[in-house]
């Protein structure tokens, strides 16, 4: 009986230690913290980005054309989320929250025009720091070690 209790335990615990390293927000910061050098990670942001961003944003994170320049609707087409794009010049709380919440409520305009919809309810929030961790790996090193660098003066 207690070998059974100590594997339950054991086994409890190795449960506990995935969930915790699969944590979306550090707990010393309560901000979303991005695992781009996690491969399981960036590989289901992979799936979920080619599922639900790809259509807009391009299967090569290339985004729109004129991406900067409103249509005729008056909204900004999608932005690219390579290099090129303004994508990694925002941390990964901003991003997270712009991803679940919603363009207009980051910036505090409910009645703010977006084409991108509102993944809260839709995605988890493991799946939205998944994608997002997905988008940062693809960056090259020095974009990377930039959006690194911002994430650690928050």
């Amino acid at each position: 009986m207690k070998r059974l209790v100590f594997i339950a335990g054991g086994g409890a615990a190795l449960i506990g230690a995935a969930l915790y390293a699969y944590t979306t927000v550090s707990a010393e910061t309560d901000r979303v913290v991005l695992k781009d050098t996690d491969p399981v990670i960036v590989a289901l942001g992979a799936s979920v980005y080619e599922a639900n961003c790809a259509s807009c944003h391009g299967a090569n994170l290339e985004g729109q054309a004129n991406w900067r320049s409103p249509d005729e609707d008056g909204r900004l087409p999608a932005p690219p989320h390579d290099e090129t794009g303004h994508t990694w010049h925002h941390d990964g709380d901003t991003l997270f929250r712009l991803t679940k919440y919603g363009t207009g409520a980051l910036i505090g305009d409910p009645d703010y025009a977006s084409n991108m919809p509102i993944y809260e309810g839709v995605l988890s929030d493991e799946e939205i720091i998944a994608v997002l961790s997905y988008i940062k790996s693809t960056w090259p090193d020095d974009v990377r070690a930039r959006h690194d660098e911002m994430e650690n003066r928050q």
